[in-house]
């Protein structure tokens, strides 16, 4: 592997359909006065909705100048690590070689629009967080982008409402960008798993320098294992299994060689905890009373966090070897 590429990195020109320019045309200058769009993208996976939300990005950033992103998409975020629900204020254009914009066309507005960008996940309890998320968010515009296998699409409609829509919500349906000559979807297949490690690899690639000379995964691992660890105190951490339940006396054996959250819990935010960042817990010594934790985040921060949480992102195996 010659780089790691890092989080909304782009590595191809994307095609971006009439249809969509002018989906994304009609959410950004629908109206000068109305109050600035929540835009809600959806549909199945590997439709083209994260290329759709940057491509909207772009078109929102040249006239209100910042734009709100509220990433779902855990497996595969725009501009964090995997495993986070992120929201992220963006104030320059995304580096996608498709869009073309004016400068002089940036008005400024304070107004900050919002996008929220969803897994593929459209079936089953998939189906039921999205009618669920939809309900609270109350967007302004609901992007559905279909593609010909008509069985994978979500329904028709307002199909989060229990009534009639009432006018509050423009549902906006598109299709797939890639067509094949018989007008069918063609998706364009991702390795998650391989997106996944390479985008945790770039996040631990920070630890050091960006003049240091790693370039290869093998000289990334030769580094994280020879890196020093810091020293946190057992004494002052608890310990949040977020998908499973681990007996009391098996805490720490489960922690050892995962990747864990680093939060910052208090009173206030006791079951909303703010994640700080991700760590790979290196070791741990009873004896000392210590955790031996890995992580770029910096040290003035680390000393804030209190609360280790453990999902289930894993360490690429090519780490570990």
């Amino acid at each position: 592997m010659a780089s790691m590429l890092g989080p909304g990195s782009s590595t191809a020109n994307i095609y971006v359909p009439e249809e969509w320019s002018e989906a994304a045309n009609s959410i950004a200058y629908d109206s000068v006065t109305s109050p600035p769009p929540f835009s809600f993208i959806c549909g199945a996976k590997n439709s083209g909705k994260t290329t759709f939300s940057r491509h909207l990005l772009n078109i929102l950033l040249q006239r209100y100048g910042k734009v709100a992103y509220l990433d779902t998409d855990v497996g595969q975020p725009e501009f964090t690590v995997p495993g986070f629900v992120s929201l992220t204020v963006v104030d320059k254009i995304t580096p996608e070689e498709y869009c073309m914009f004016d400068k002089s066309e940036n008005a400024g507005r304070i107004e900050l629009p919002l996008i929220v960008n969803t897994p593929g996940w459209v079936k089953g309890i998939g189906y039921e967080i999205l009618v669920d998320m939809l309900r609270y968010i109350c967007p302004t515009h609901v992007v559905k982008i279909n593609i010909s296998a008509e069985s994978k699409n979500l329904p028709g409609g307002a199909f989060w409402l229990d009534g009639d829509c009432d006018g509050m919500v423009n549902i906006i349906e598109i299709k797939s960008a890639q067509q094949d000559n018989f007008n069918r979807s063609v998706l364009v297949q991702k390795d998650a798993s391989l997106l996944r490690d390479l985008r945790i690899m770039a996040y631990f690639r920070q630890c050091f320098p960006s003049d240091k000379p790693i370039t290869t995964i093998k000289e990334l691992a030769h580094a994280v294992a020879s890196h020093p660890p810091y020293e946190v105190p057992i004494s002052i951490i608890k310990i949040r299994h977020l998908h499973c339940q681990v007996p009391s006396t098996e805490t720490y054996y489960s922690l050892n060689a995962t990747i864990v959250g680093l939060a910052v819990s208090s009173e206030e935010s006791e079951d909303l905890p703010w994640c700080v960042g991700l760590g790979i817990v290196r070791g741990i010594d009873t004896f000392k009373g210590v955790l031996y934790v890995i992580t770029p985040v910096p040290a003035s921060t680390l000393e804030k966090v209190n609360l280790f949480l453990q999902g289930f992102i894993q360490i690429p195996t090519c780490l570990l070897q």
